[in-house]
Formats: structure tokens, sequence, C-alpha cells
């Protein structure tokens, strides 16, 4: 296993001139389930997006498992915002998770019976299977979000990343979703996504980036999520829930992972 899954150095993006991301310096080890965190507009799409080559830098450099983007795209799986989907598009749920197949060949050939083998394995995954025939258009925003994570397995990646994917779903598919993510680090995958709920943060990250516009920590979520950074993270806009949340999360016995 490789040690280092991402490693950004002196990283900076800017949208029409106005910088969004400052001098980025991470590394992110192999196997680890990485939240990143912070207020509204801190950057926390534009790191994963600009970390997966989707985005033009305006400085810095970024290594995928020790190499430039483009030489390990295929080691890498992405579940974008749902906002950010056109749902209308008319594909099945099955068209979709195949997409997913695709990285691995080519788009122009034709899914093979072992690609649809996996499709429909990695939908029994998220308990889709039954509507692989449906429009994606016509399920619910949870379903869509199981169905977008279903893609992502069926590209059997090293590297997952995911924005927002607990955004919009019930808590069952909340449940649902961690706990397939737990599964892929147990089989050595890495998992980066970006994540806005502060009382559920500590329980299912190991490894936490604190990020408004400049990386204010990165860590082991125990040594990283605590009250003084993430008042450097949040500043004034740390609400009293989030207060509530770190004091019950101090209040806990050390996480076992």
């Amino acid at each position: 296993m490789e040690p280092i899954a991402l490693e950004c150095h002196d990283l900076s993006v800017a949208y029409d001139r106005k910088p969004v991301l400052y001098g980025i310096d991470v590394s992110v080890p192999s196997g680890s389930l990485c939240g990143i965190v912070g207020p509204n507009g801190a950057g926390k799409s534009t790191l994963i997006r600009a970390a997966m080559g989707l985005l033009p830098h305006d400085g810095g450099w970024v290594r995928i498992f020790g190499h430039a983007v483009d030489a390990v795209r295929r080691r890498i799986a992405y579940v974008p915002q749902r906002s950010s989907v056109d749902w209308d598009f008319p594909v099945s749920v099955m068209d979709v998770v195949l997409m997913g197949r695709s990285t691995r060949s080519s788009l122009w050939v034709r899914p093979s019976a072992a690609d649809r083998a996996k499709a429909r394995e990695c939908l029994d995954m998220v308990q889709m299977l039954p509507f692989a025939d449906r429009r994606i258009s016509q399920l619910s925003g949870g379903q869509q979000q199981r169905v977008f994570l279903a893609r992502a397995l069926a590209q059997e990646a090293d590297l997952y990343f995911m924005d927002e994917p607990f955004t919009g779903v019930d808590a069952a598919t909340e449940r649902a979703i961690v706990s397939l993510l737990q599964e892929l680090r147990s089989r050595g995958a890495t998992i980066i996504a970006v994540h806005h709920d502060l009382t559920t943060a500590p329980e299912y990250f190991d490894f936490m980036l604190l990020l408004n516009l400049r990386l204010v920590a990165a860590g082991p979520t125990s040594e990283v999520f605590t009250t003084e950074l993430l008042q450097k993270t949040y500043g004034g806009r740390l609400t009293v829930l989030s207060e509530l949340a770190l004091r019950a999360q101090a209040a806990r016995a050390p996480m076992t992972r």
C-alpha cells in the first residue's frame, strides 16, 4: 500500500483572478477516511476538483499515489454534488452505473457481460438493484445519491473523492453510505469527502482537513477536531450546536478505529 494517497504542495486556485485557495500543503495517508470541513465558501469543493485536475492551478502541484493525476486517473472515482448533476438526462439507473465501467475501457466500447454483472453487484451493494431499469430522474434525492455511489464503486478505484455525499439524503441512506465507506476503507481504499455537519464528522472520519481558503490543520481526527482549531476555521460562525457537538465529543471515550 502506498503511504500517501494525495499530496498537495503550495496549491493555489483562483476564479476570475479572485483567489479561493492559498498555498495548500497537505498529505492524506492511504487507507484513510478523510473529511474536509470548513465554512461555506472555504474552498472545500474547489480543493477536491483541483486535486483531480478538473480545475486549473494558479500555483503548486498535486500528486496522487506519487504520480501526476493524469497518470493514475483510472484509480480515481468521483461522486459530485447532487446540485451539479442534470437529473433530467434520459438515462436509466443501469446506464449511470455502467458509465463507471467505461473508465476501465473506453466510452466507445459496449459494456460486456462482466461489466453488467459488476454494475448489478454495485447496485445491490447500495440496495438499488430493483431500480436498475428506472429513469434516474424518477428517483428520490437519496436514491439518486446511492446510484452515483454505485457508479463510483463500479470503477473499482483506489481513491474516492466525494463532494458532500450526505446532502439531501435521509438518515437511513446516510447510515448506509457511511457503512459502505467504512467497508471500502477496510479493503484499503482511500476516501476523501467534503462534509458540512460537525456533529457527525468525528464519528465518520479518522483523518480530517480543516479548511478556510488556507489549510488550518490536517491530521488524525482525534488531534485536529478541537475547539481551538475549529474556532480558527470557522471564527464567529462556529454555532452553538457545533460547540455542543464538541463538548459531547470530548465527553466520549477515545474513538476506536
